[in-house]
């Protein structure tokens, strides 16, 4: 059996291609960084917003921001976690620590969606006024700015690293964008044009949006607990590279998986029965090399069969057999 185990480096789908994992490990650990420092500065001023103004918007606002922090500390949290390498007691890694705390993330956003929801349908039945909509129209205004920033910042470091917990974060603070235009609109349409019930309605589409990107997150978020396959075009990728070797044209039994930002990748090749151990490795080492290097931050493990050879777990599951 010969194993290789990854470089290192991420790959190109999602992730850069020549980025050391210390680099990926430092990248989204700034931006849950930056996430909790937001969360910290947006939670005061919002505070101070909704005591001034008396809007229920603005204080579905700040109890989201609430959310949002608790979010970006589990985030924080888990990606240092995941960060860590392959221990005694972990010896794949702990990828998918990330894949847990994007779980966290979604009960906290759909929790989030239910809140927002709620209030809306309260401010719909009492009718509360406000009051200072300039100052809650102008923390607002900051609060878009300083969340654009972020955002823009989470972005590029999901780009560059594929990280499942910052692609989380990234969701709910984009949804801070929307929701911070809802307590503008609210104050305008509730003070200035004397119109009730228009941000309530904004404040449910708002509700219905959070929830559906938890659902989204939570089926990326469980695809990597329950080790799902890669998606087609990955799998179609890595065959299509090994069909350039002609000694692995008795490729078999290929599953894949991922942890976080790692993959993995396993498959079973016949080879000429005559051939030894050592004649095997001889002759397929450099080939796993140069797969290891058109697919980084992958660890491939090739497994010898005796050509024609049948492995009884393959005999008993021939769904999971690939062969070519």
């Amino acid at each position: 059996m010969s194993g290789a185990h990854g470089n290192g480096h991420g790959h190109g789908h999602g992730h850069h291609p020549h980025m050391a994992h210390d680099e990926r490990s430092a990248l989204s650990t700034r931006a849950a960084l930056a996430s909790v420092t937001m969360g910290v500065l947006l939670l005061g001023l919002k505070a101070w917003g909704a005591a001034a103004t008396g809007s229920v918007a603005m204080l579905g606002s700040l109890a989201d921001t609430a959310l949002d922090l608790l979010a970006s500390l589990v985030t924080l949290f888990g990606v240092r976690i995941a960060a860590q390498p392959a221990d005694r007691d972990h010896r794949f890694g702990h990828g998918k620590a990330e894949a847990l705390v994007a779980l966290v993330q979604v009960i906290v956003i759909s929790f989030s969606a239910v809140g927002i929801a709620w209030r809306s349908v309260d401010r719909l039945l009492n009718r509360a006024e406000t009051s200072n909509a300039e100052l809650g129209i102008g923390i607002s205004l900051v609060a878009i700015v300083a969340t654009l920033a972020l955002t823009t910042y989470q972005k590029h470091v999901v780009k560059r690293t594929g990280s499942v917990a910052i692609a989380t974060d990234h969701l709910h603070y984009q949804s801070d964008l929307l929701l911070n235009g809802t307590v503008i609109v609210a104050l305008v349409l509730d003070q200035y044009l004397h119109l009730r019930g228009t941000d309530a309605a904004f404040g449910l589409l708002l509700a219905a949006w959070l929830a559906w990107g938890a659902w989204k997150s939570s089926k990326h978020a469980l695809a990597q607990l329950m080790d799902e396959e890669w998606p087609e075009e990955q799998r179609a990728e890595f065959l299509a590279e090994a069909a350039k070797y002609p000694e692995l044209a008795g490729l078999h039994d290929l599953r894949t998986r991922s942890s976080g930002t790692h993959r993995f990748v396993q498959f079973h090749v016949w080879v000429p029965g005559k051939w030894t151990v050592r004649q095997a490795h001889d002759r397929m080492d450099p080939i796993e090399e140069q797969l290891q290097q058109h697919f980084p931050n992958t660890e491939i493990l090739m497994h010898f069969d005796p050509e024609g050879h049948t492995d009884r777990e393959t005999m008993l599951s021939s769904t999971l057999t690939e062969t070519r």
